[in-house]
């Protein structure tokens, strides 16, 4: 594909096999054509790896973690469960949420929670709202380890964010999809990858090995989980998808079936 900006004509053509396509280039269809670009370009300079969240880094695009924070305050968890901890600036992102709405608690899974990052995040003002469980997010004893804190009747909301192979991601949603109360999500994040693999840093297989391909999987299997983008809570544009690195990967449980 190839993309055109004439910011003198204020055009965009998009041009595919040949076939051109000449666009309006401040309507909704070039924003979504620019944005999609950005979000490749952004990815591979490292981009989100500019930003922290009260000292710590916290390496997600700043769309997602307000999109994230519209979830969080409409579902009003008791429980905000993460997989994959890093530095830990999520944690302490939504342990901050946790604290403004004065409801809820965080727990971080991660296969190794380096030293470091676990006395920086241990010495947070907000650790009181933060447990960490370190070990492999799939195995049984961990897992049922952390579904032993979840106590009967708390809402919980799931967010997988470790490794982030199609195989892993299928094995995180079977594993944590039944504690992920009506109403609630089950967010299944990085699926950007599938868009990634002719960037410089991206690798050739993740156009098939990527968390959105495991999500879509799970959802035909799952037909208590809903796959669909929560609707914006406040939007005076024309624009209808999020500029995101998390495409297809909000799963809703219904209230129902």
């Amino acid at each position: 594909m190839k993309l055109i900006i004439d910011t003198s004509e204020k055009t965009l053509t998009q041009e595919i096999d040949g076939q051109q396509v000449c666009l309006d280039l401040y309507s909704k269809e070039a924003f979504e054509l620019i944005s999609q670009q950005w979000v490749k370009v952004g990815w591979n300079q490292k981009y989100p790896y500019t930003f922290s969240w009260m000292g710590r880094p916290i390496i997600q695009l700043p769309e997602d973690m307000i999109r994230i924070q519209e979830a969080i305050y409409q579902v009003q968890p008791d429980v905000i469960i993460e997989t994959g901890v890093a530095h830990g600036g999520s944690l302490i992102y939504y342990a901050s949420l946790c604290k403004a709405i004065a409801q809820g608690r965080v727990i971080g899974i991660d296969i190794e929670i380096r030293p470091h990052n676990r006395k920086a995040i241990e010495a947070h003002e907000l650790f009181p709202y933060i447990t960490l469980v370190e070990g492999n997010s799939i195995e049984p004893e961990l897992v049922h380890q952390v579904k032993s804190t979840v106590k009967p009747g708390e809402t919980v909301m799931v967010i997988l964010d470790s490794c982030h192979t199609k195989m892993h991601v299928l094995a995180e949603l079977e594993a944590y999809c039944d504690l992920v109360t009506p109403g609630s999500y089950l967010v299944v994040t990085d699926g950007i990858m599938q868009e990634l693999s002719d960037v410089p840093r991206g690798q050739a297989d993740w156009s098939f090995d990527n968390p959105t391909a495991a999500a879509a999987e799970f959802a035909q299997q799952h037909p208590e989980f809903l796959l669909e983008q929560p609707e914006w809570l406040f939007n005076e544009s024309e624009l209808t998808e999020n500029v995101t690195h998390w495409p297809g990967a909000w799963l809703q449980r219904k209230e129902s079936i």
